[in-house]
Protein backbone atom coordinates (compact mmCIF):
# COMPACT_ATOMS: atom_id res chain seq x y z
CA UNK A 1 0.00 0.00 0.00
CA UNK A 2 1.16 3.53 -0.67
CA UNK A 3 2.46 5.52 2.29
CA UNK A 4 -0.50 7.56 3.57
CA UNK A 5 1.89 9.78 5.55
CA UNK A 6 3.56 10.69 2.26
CA UNK A 7 0.11 11.47 0.87
CA UNK A 8 -0.35 14.02 3.66
CA UNK A 9 3.18 15.36 3.41
CA UNK A 10 3.59 15.78 -0.35
CA UNK A 11 0.46 14.95 -2.32
CA UNK A 12 1.57 16.74 -5.48
CA UNK A 13 4.78 14.68 -5.79
CA UNK A 14 2.87 11.44 -5.19
CA UNK A 15 0.22 12.48 -7.73
CA UNK A 16 2.88 13.11 -10.38
CA UNK A 17 4.50 9.71 -9.80
CA UNK A 18 1.22 7.77 -9.89
CA UNK A 19 0.03 9.52 -13.04
CA UNK A 20 3.22 8.24 -14.71
CA UNK A 21 1.83 4.78 -13.98
CA UNK A 22 -1.51 5.59 -15.57
CA UNK A 23 -3.55 6.34 -12.44
CA UNK A 24 -6.34 8.82 -13.23
CA UNK A 25 -5.90 12.27 -11.74
CA UNK A 26 -9.58 12.33 -10.70
CA UNK A 27 -9.06 9.18 -8.60
CA UNK A 28 -6.06 10.74 -6.90
CA UNK A 29 -8.01 13.92 -6.20
CA UNK A 30 -10.71 11.79 -4.56
CA UNK A 31 -8.03 10.05 -2.50
CA UNK A 32 -6.75 13.44 -1.36
CA UNK A 33 -10.29 14.52 -0.43
CA UNK A 34 -10.76 11.34 1.64
CA UNK A 35 -7.47 12.05 3.38
CA UNK A 36 -8.62 15.59 4.20
CA UNK A 37 -11.92 14.24 5.60
CA UNK A 38 -9.97 11.89 7.88
CA UNK A 39 -7.70 14.74 8.95
CA UNK A 40 -10.72 16.88 9.90
CA UNK A 41 -12.31 13.96 11.78
CA UNK A 42 -9.10 13.50 13.78
CA UNK A 43 -8.95 17.23 14.58
CA UNK A 44 -12.57 17.18 15.76
CA UNK A 45 -11.81 14.23 18.05
CA UNK A 46 -8.72 15.94 19.45
CA UNK A 47 -10.72 19.10 20.24
CA UNK A 48 -13.46 17.15 22.00
CA UNK A 49 -10.90 15.05 23.88
CA UNK A 50 -9.08 18.19 25.02
CA UNK A 51 -12.42 19.63 26.21
CA UNK A 52 -13.17 16.38 28.04
CA UNK A 53 -9.81 16.48 29.80
CA UNK A 54 -10.37 20.11 30.80
CA UNK A 55 -13.88 19.43 32.14
CA UNK A 56 -12.64 16.35 34.03
CA UNK A 57 -10.11 18.52 35.88
CA UNK A 58 -12.81 21.10 36.54
CA UNK A 59 -15.14 18.33 37.73
CA UNK A 60 -12.60 17.22 40.35
CA UNK A 61 -12.09 20.81 41.54
CA UNK A 62 -15.87 21.32 41.91
CA UNK A 63 -16.11 18.21 44.06
CA UNK A 64 -13.26 19.26 46.31
CA UNK A 65 -14.80 22.73 46.74
CA UNK A 66 -18.30 21.35 47.34
CA UNK A 67 -19.80 23.15 44.32
CA UNK A 68 -22.91 22.00 42.46
CA UNK A 69 -21.71 19.60 39.73
CA UNK A 70 -25.02 18.83 38.04
CA UNK A 71 -24.65 21.32 35.16
CA UNK A 72 -20.99 20.39 34.56
CA UNK A 73 -21.84 16.68 34.73
CA UNK A 74 -24.46 17.15 32.03
CA UNK A 75 -21.86 18.87 29.83
CA UNK A 76 -19.36 16.04 30.44
CA UNK A 77 -21.94 13.38 29.58
CA UNK A 78 -23.02 15.24 26.43
CA UNK A 79 -19.39 15.62 25.36
CA UNK A 80 -18.80 11.87 25.83
CA UNK A 81 -21.67 11.18 23.43
CA UNK A 82 -20.14 13.58 20.88
CA UNK A 83 -16.74 11.89 21.26
CA UNK A 84 -18.32 8.50 20.49
CA UNK A 85 -19.98 9.96 17.40
CA UNK A 86 -16.76 11.58 16.18
CA UNK A 87 -14.77 8.37 16.79
CA UNK A 88 -17.28 6.46 14.67
CA UNK A 89 -16.86 9.05 11.90
CA UNK A 90 -13.07 8.86 12.23
CA UNK A 91 -13.11 5.06 11.94
CA UNK A 92 -15.41 5.28 8.91
CA UNK A 93 -13.15 7.83 7.21
CA UNK A 94 -10.07 5.71 8.02
CA UNK A 95 -11.71 2.62 6.46
CA UNK A 96 -12.77 4.58 3.36
CA UNK A 97 -9.26 5.96 2.86
CA UNK A 98 -7.55 2.60 3.36
CA UNK A 99 -10.03 0.87 1.05
CA UNK A 100 -9.24 3.39 -1.69
CA UNK A 101 -5.50 3.18 -1.00
CA UNK A 102 -5.58 -0.64 -1.42
CA UNK A 103 -6.58 -0.11 -5.06
CA UNK A 104 -3.78 2.41 -5.77
CA UNK A 105 -0.61 0.92 -7.31
CA UNK A 106 2.93 1.35 -6.07
CA UNK A 107 4.92 4.47 -6.93
CA UNK A 108 7.35 3.88 -9.81
CA UNK A 109 11.01 4.56 -9.15
CA UNK A 110 12.45 7.64 -10.85
CA UNK A 111 14.71 5.34 -12.89
CA UNK A 112 11.72 3.66 -14.59
CA UNK A 113 11.41 4.92 -18.20
CA UNK A 114 8.14 6.50 -19.29
CA UNK A 115 6.11 4.54 -21.80
CA UNK A 116 2.65 3.33 -22.77
CA UNK A 117 3.16 -0.43 -23.04
CA UNK A 118 5.68 -3.25 -23.66
CA UNK A 119 6.76 -1.61 -26.92
CA UNK A 120 8.37 1.17 -24.87
CA UNK A 121 10.45 -1.12 -22.66
CA UNK A 122 14.20 -0.54 -22.80
CA UNK A 123 16.60 -3.33 -23.72
CA UNK A 124 19.59 -3.39 -21.37
CA UNK A 125 21.64 -6.18 -22.94
CA UNK A 126 21.57 -9.43 -24.88
CA UNK A 127 23.15 -12.65 -23.56
CA UNK A 128 24.29 -15.35 -26.03
CA UNK A 129 23.75 -15.19 -29.79
CA UNK A 130 20.76 -17.00 -31.32
CA UNK A 131 21.60 -20.02 -33.45
CA UNK A 132 21.30 -19.69 -37.21
CA UNK A 133 19.17 -22.46 -38.73
CA UNK A 134 19.68 -23.78 -42.26
CA UNK A 135 15.98 -24.64 -42.32
CA UNK A 136 12.78 -23.01 -41.10
CA UNK A 137 12.57 -23.80 -37.36
CA UNK A 138 9.28 -25.16 -36.07
CA UNK A 139 7.22 -23.75 -33.23
CA UNK A 140 7.07 -25.65 -29.98
CA UNK A 141 3.55 -27.03 -30.34
CA UNK A 142 4.50 -28.77 -33.56
CA UNK A 143 7.64 -30.24 -31.97
CA UNK A 144 5.71 -31.25 -28.82
CA UNK A 145 3.15 -33.18 -30.85
CA UNK A 146 5.72 -34.77 -33.19
CA UNK A 147 7.82 -36.03 -30.28
CA UNK A 148 4.86 -37.05 -28.13
CA UNK A 149 5.96 -34.76 -25.31
CA UNK A 150 2.81 -32.68 -24.81
CA UNK A 151 -0.83 -33.38 -25.69
CA UNK A 152 -2.97 -30.27 -25.82
CA UNK A 153 -6.21 -31.97 -26.92
CA UNK A 154 -6.18 -34.31 -23.92
CA UNK A 155 -5.63 -31.29 -21.66
CA UNK A 156 -8.86 -29.82 -23.04
CA UNK A 157 -10.62 -33.16 -22.52
CA UNK A 158 -9.55 -33.29 -18.87
CA UNK A 159 -10.23 -29.62 -18.10
CA UNK A 160 -10.74 -26.92 -20.75
CA UNK A 161 -8.65 -24.88 -23.17
CA UNK A 162 -5.20 -23.71 -22.01
CA UNK A 163 -4.49 -26.98 -20.17
CA UNK A 164 -2.16 -29.73 -21.38
CA UNK A 165 -0.82 -33.20 -20.52
CA UNK A 166 2.91 -33.96 -20.62
CA UNK A 167 4.20 -37.44 -21.49
CA UNK A 168 7.52 -39.24 -21.38
CA UNK A 169 10.52 -37.01 -21.98
CA UNK A 170 8.32 -33.91 -21.87
CA UNK A 171 7.20 -34.74 -18.31
CA UNK A 172 10.72 -35.82 -17.31
CA UNK A 173 12.22 -32.58 -18.62
CA UNK A 174 9.74 -30.52 -16.61
CA UNK A 175 10.78 -32.35 -13.45
CA UNK A 176 14.47 -32.06 -14.37
CA UNK A 177 14.11 -28.31 -14.93
CA UNK A 178 12.40 -27.83 -11.56
CA UNK A 179 15.16 -29.71 -9.73
CA UNK A 180 17.92 -27.98 -11.69
CA UNK A 181 16.49 -24.51 -10.96
CA UNK A 182 15.99 -25.21 -7.25
CA UNK A 183 19.51 -26.59 -6.92
CA UNK A 184 20.94 -23.63 -8.84
CA UNK A 185 19.11 -21.12 -6.63
CA UNK A 186 20.06 -22.92 -3.44
CA UNK A 187 23.73 -22.78 -4.45
CA UNK A 188 23.28 -19.01 -4.85
CA UNK A 189 22.15 -18.71 -1.24
CA UNK A 190 18.36 -18.99 -1.54
CA UNK A 191 16.73 -21.26 1.03
CA UNK A 192 14.28 -23.76 -0.46
CA UNK A 193 10.76 -23.61 0.97
CA UNK A 194 7.58 -25.56 0.21
CA UNK A 195 4.29 -23.70 0.56
CA UNK A 196 0.52 -24.29 0.15
CA UNK A 197 -1.11 -23.95 -3.26
CA UNK A 198 -4.13 -22.37 -1.56
CA UNK A 199 -4.02 -19.04 0.28
CA UNK A 200 -6.54 -16.83 2.04
CA UNK A 201 -7.72 -13.36 1.11
CA UNK A 202 -5.36 -11.66 3.57
CA UNK A 203 -2.31 -13.16 1.85
CA UNK A 204 -3.47 -11.99 -1.59
CA UNK A 205 -4.20 -8.52 -0.23
CA UNK A 206 -0.72 -8.47 1.28
CA UNK A 207 1.06 -8.95 -2.06
CA UNK A 208 -1.39 -6.81 -4.04
CA UNK A 209 -3.40 -9.34 -6.11
CA UNK A 210 -6.53 -8.36 -4.18
CA UNK A 211 -8.74 -6.44 -4.40
CA UNK A 212 -7.81 -5.33 -7.93
CA UNK A 213 -7.23 -8.67 -9.71
CA UNK A 214 -9.87 -10.96 -8.22
CA UNK A 215 -11.30 -11.77 -11.67
CA UNK A 216 -8.01 -13.43 -12.64
CA UNK A 217 -7.97 -15.77 -9.62
CA UNK A 218 -9.52 -19.18 -9.09
CA UNK A 219 -11.59 -19.08 -5.88
CA UNK A 220 -12.76 -22.10 -3.88
CA UNK A 221 -16.56 -21.97 -3.76
CA UNK A 222 -17.91 -21.32 -0.27
CA UNK A 223 -14.47 -20.58 1.23
CA UNK A 224 -12.17 -17.58 1.40
CA UNK A 225 -9.41 -19.60 -0.28
CA UNK A 226 -7.81 -19.06 -3.67
CA UNK A 227 -5.45 -21.09 -5.85
CA UNK A 228 -2.13 -19.24 -5.98
CA UNK A 229 -1.27 -17.26 -9.14
CA UNK A 230 2.42 -17.35 -8.19
CA UNK A 231 4.59 -18.60 -5.31
CA UNK A 232 5.30 -14.93 -4.55
CA UNK A 233 2.03 -14.84 -2.60
CA UNK A 234 2.53 -17.62 -0.03
CA UNK A 235 6.33 -17.20 0.25
CA UNK A 236 6.18 -13.43 0.92
CA UNK A 237 3.32 -13.92 3.40
CA UNK A 238 5.21 -16.52 5.45
CA UNK A 239 6.27 -13.51 7.54
CA UNK A 240 2.98 -11.62 7.36
CA UNK A 241 2.28 -9.47 10.46
CA UNK A 242 5.66 -10.24 12.02
CA UNK A 243 8.52 -8.14 13.36
CA UNK A 244 11.81 -9.73 12.32
CA UNK A 245 15.23 -9.22 13.83
CA UNK A 246 17.64 -7.14 11.77
CA UNK A 247 20.19 -9.96 11.97
CA UNK A 248 17.80 -12.36 10.21
CA UNK A 249 17.73 -10.21 7.05
CA UNK A 250 17.94 -10.66 4.18
CA UNK A 251 15.64 -13.68 3.97
CA UNK A 252 16.35 -15.21 0.56
CA UNK A 253 13.94 -17.96 -0.47
CA UNK A 254 13.17 -20.11 -3.50
CA UNK A 255 10.11 -22.28 -4.07
CA UNK A 256 8.57 -24.48 -6.73
CA UNK A 257 4.78 -24.39 -7.11
CA UNK A 258 2.09 -24.96 -9.64
CA UNK A 259 0.40 -21.65 -10.44
CA UNK A 260 -3.19 -20.99 -11.53
CA UNK A 261 -4.51 -18.02 -13.49
CA UNK A 262 -7.74 -17.45 -15.38
CA UNK A 263 -5.88 -15.22 -17.86
CA UNK A 264 -9.06 -13.13 -17.92
CA UNK A 265 -7.33 -10.25 -19.66
CA UNK A 266 -5.56 -12.40 -22.25
CA UNK A 267 -8.43 -13.46 -24.51
CA UNK A 268 -7.15 -14.36 -27.97
CA UNK A 269 -3.47 -14.17 -26.97
CA UNK A 270 -1.19 -17.23 -27.29
CA UNK A 271 -4.13 -19.59 -27.67
CA UNK A 272 -1.86 -22.36 -28.96
CA UNK A 273 0.84 -24.11 -27.02
CA UNK A 274 2.41 -23.59 -23.61
CA UNK A 275 3.04 -19.85 -23.45
CA UNK A 276 -0.16 -18.85 -21.66
CA UNK A 277 -1.77 -21.67 -19.66
CA UNK A 278 -4.30 -21.69 -16.82
CA UNK A 279 -2.04 -24.04 -14.82
CA UNK A 280 1.74 -23.91 -15.08
CA UNK A 281 4.86 -24.70 -13.06
CA UNK A 282 7.23 -22.04 -11.84
CA UNK A 283 10.28 -21.70 -9.62
CA UNK A 284 10.24 -18.40 -7.74
CA UNK A 285 12.76 -16.21 -5.91
CA UNK A 286 11.50 -14.10 -2.99
CA UNK A 287 13.59 -11.87 -0.73
CA UNK A 288 12.79 -9.77 2.33
CA UNK A 289 15.55 -7.24 2.93
CA UNK A 290 16.51 -4.02 4.60
CA UNK A 291 15.71 -1.03 2.34
CA UNK A 292 19.38 -0.10 1.86
CA UNK A 293 20.21 -3.62 0.62
CA UNK A 294 17.34 -4.21 -1.79
CA UNK A 295 18.89 -2.78 -4.97
CA UNK A 296 22.00 -4.94 -4.71
CA UNK A 297 19.81 -7.97 -4.04
CA UNK A 298 17.63 -7.06 -7.03
CA UNK A 299 20.69 -7.16 -9.29
CA UNK A 300 21.68 -10.50 -7.74
CA UNK A 301 18.24 -11.95 -8.53
CA UNK A 302 18.36 -10.79 -12.16
CA UNK A 303 21.81 -12.33 -12.55
CA UNK A 304 20.68 -15.60 -10.96
CA UNK A 305 17.75 -16.01 -13.38
CA UNK A 306 19.91 -14.98 -16.35
CA UNK A 307 22.66 -17.40 -15.37
CA UNK A 308 20.19 -20.31 -15.38
CA UNK A 309 19.37 -19.53 -19.01
CA UNK A 310 23.07 -19.19 -19.79
CA UNK A 311 23.74 -22.58 -18.20
CA UNK A 312 20.99 -24.00 -20.43
CA UNK A 313 22.65 -22.22 -23.38
CA UNK A 314 19.46 -20.34 -24.19
CA UNK A 315 19.91 -16.87 -25.78
CA UNK A 316 18.02 -14.15 -23.95
CA UNK A 317 17.86 -10.44 -23.38
CA UNK A 318 17.33 -8.27 -20.30
CA UNK A 319 14.74 -5.50 -20.48
CA UNK A 320 13.84 -2.58 -18.19
CA UNK A 321 10.07 -2.19 -18.02
CA UNK A 322 8.50 1.21 -18.70
CA UNK A 323 5.79 2.79 -16.54
CA UNK A 324 2.98 1.54 -18.80
CA UNK A 325 4.09 -2.09 -18.48
CA UNK A 326 4.97 -2.01 -14.79
CA UNK A 327 2.97 -4.29 -12.49
CA UNK A 328 0.61 -3.08 -9.76
CA UNK A 329 2.96 -3.76 -6.82
CA UNK A 330 6.28 -3.06 -8.52
CA UNK A 331 8.44 0.02 -8.03
CA UNK A 332 10.60 -1.22 -10.87
CA UNK A 333 10.91 -4.44 -12.85
CA UNK A 334 13.43 -6.13 -15.10
CA UNK A 335 12.14 -8.78 -17.49
CA UNK A 336 14.22 -11.53 -19.01
CA UNK A 337 13.06 -12.59 -22.48
CA UNK A 338 14.24 -15.84 -24.05
CA UNK A 339 14.78 -16.25 -27.79
CA UNK A 340 12.25 -18.51 -29.53
CA UNK A 341 13.43 -19.26 -33.09
CA UNK A 342 10.11 -20.83 -34.08
CA UNK A 343 8.38 -17.55 -33.28
CA UNK A 344 11.40 -15.49 -34.40
CA UNK A 345 11.16 -13.27 -31.34
CA UNK A 346 12.09 -12.88 -27.69
CA UNK A 347 9.38 -13.82 -25.17
CA UNK A 348 9.17 -13.12 -21.44
CA UNK A 349 10.37 -15.98 -19.25
CA UNK A 350 11.15 -14.14 -16.02
CA UNK A 351 10.04 -10.95 -14.33
CA UNK A 352 12.02 -9.64 -11.34
CA UNK A 353 10.51 -6.83 -9.27
CA UNK A 354 11.43 -4.67 -6.30
CA UNK A 355 8.23 -3.58 -4.56
CA UNK A 356 10.12 -1.50 -1.98
CA UNK A 357 7.90 -1.38 1.15
CA UNK A 358 4.60 -1.48 -0.76
CA UNK A 359 3.81 -5.15 -0.05
CA UNK A 360 5.39 -5.06 3.40
CA UNK A 361 3.08 -2.23 4.44
CA UNK A 362 0.04 -4.20 3.26
CA UNK A 363 1.27 -7.46 4.84
CA UNK A 364 2.70 -5.75 7.95
CA UNK A 365 6.18 -7.24 7.62
CA UNK A 366 8.67 -5.23 9.66
CA UNK A 367 12.07 -5.57 11.31
CA UNK A 368 13.52 -4.10 14.47
CA UNK A 369 15.95 -1.27 13.72
CA UNK A 370 17.12 -0.11 17.13
CA UNK A 371 13.95 1.00 18.89
CA UNK A 372 12.00 1.48 15.65
CA UNK A 373 9.98 -1.02 13.66
CA UNK A 374 10.77 -0.53 9.95
CA UNK A 375 9.04 -2.04 6.93
CA UNK A 376 11.20 -4.48 4.97
CA UNK A 377 11.59 -4.28 1.19
CA UNK A 378 10.14 -7.27 -0.65
CA UNK A 379 11.45 -8.56 -3.97
CA UNK A 380 10.21 -11.38 -6.18
CA UNK A 381 11.10 -12.95 -9.50
CA UNK A 382 10.53 -16.00 -11.69
CA UNK A 383 13.53 -18.27 -11.78
CA UNK A 384 12.08 -19.53 -14.11
CA UNK A 385 8.69 -20.28 -15.65
CA UNK A 386 9.14 -24.01 -16.27
CA UNK A 387 6.79 -24.38 -19.22
CA UNK A 388 8.31 -21.47 -21.08
CA UNK A 389 11.80 -22.83 -20.41
CA UNK A 390 10.70 -26.15 -21.90
CA UNK A 391 9.32 -24.26 -24.90
CA UNK A 392 12.69 -22.51 -25.32
CA UNK A 393 14.57 -25.80 -25.14
CA UNK A 394 12.31 -27.40 -27.75
CA UNK A 395 12.69 -24.52 -30.20
CA UNK A 396 16.41 -23.83 -29.67
CA UNK A 397 17.53 -27.48 -29.48
CA UNK A 398 15.45 -28.78 -32.41
CA UNK A 399 16.99 -30.60 -35.37
CA UNK A 400 15.88 -30.58 -38.99
CA UNK A 401 14.24 -34.00 -38.62
CA UNK A 402 12.11 -32.71 -35.71
CA UNK A 403 14.10 -34.44 -32.97
CA UNK A 404 15.19 -32.40 -29.95
CA UNK A 405 18.59 -32.48 -28.22
CA UNK A 406 18.91 -32.25 -24.43
CA UNK A 407 20.93 -29.46 -22.75
CA UNK A 408 24.11 -30.83 -21.18
CA UNK A 409 23.34 -29.48 -17.69
CA UNK A 410 20.06 -31.41 -17.57
CA UNK A 411 21.47 -34.79 -18.57
CA UNK A 412 22.53 -35.74 -15.00
CA UNK A 413 18.95 -35.06 -13.87
CA UNK A 414 17.68 -37.44 -16.58
CA UNK A 415 20.32 -40.14 -16.04
CA UNK A 416 21.53 -39.82 -19.62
Amino acid sequence: MIDLKLLQKDFDAMRTKLMRKGVAGTLLDTLKAKNEELKIAKQNFEKLQALQNSMSKEFGAYKREGKDISELKAKVDANKIEITKVLDIQRQKQEELESMAMAIPNLPDDSVPDGADENDNVELKKVLTPKTFSYSPKEHWELAEENGWIDFERGVKLATSRFSVSFGMGARLERALINFMLDFNRERGFEEVSVPALVNRTALEGTGQLPKFEDDLYKIDGQELFLIPTAEVPVTNIYQDEILSADSLPKKMTAYTSCFRKEAGAAGRDTRGMIRQHQFHKVELVVLSKPQESEAIFDEMVLCASDILTALELPHRIVNLCTGDLGFSAAHTTDIEVWLPGQDQYREISSISNTREFQARRAKIRYKDGKKNVFVNTLNGSSLAVGRTLVAIMENYQNEDGSIDIPEVLKPYLNI
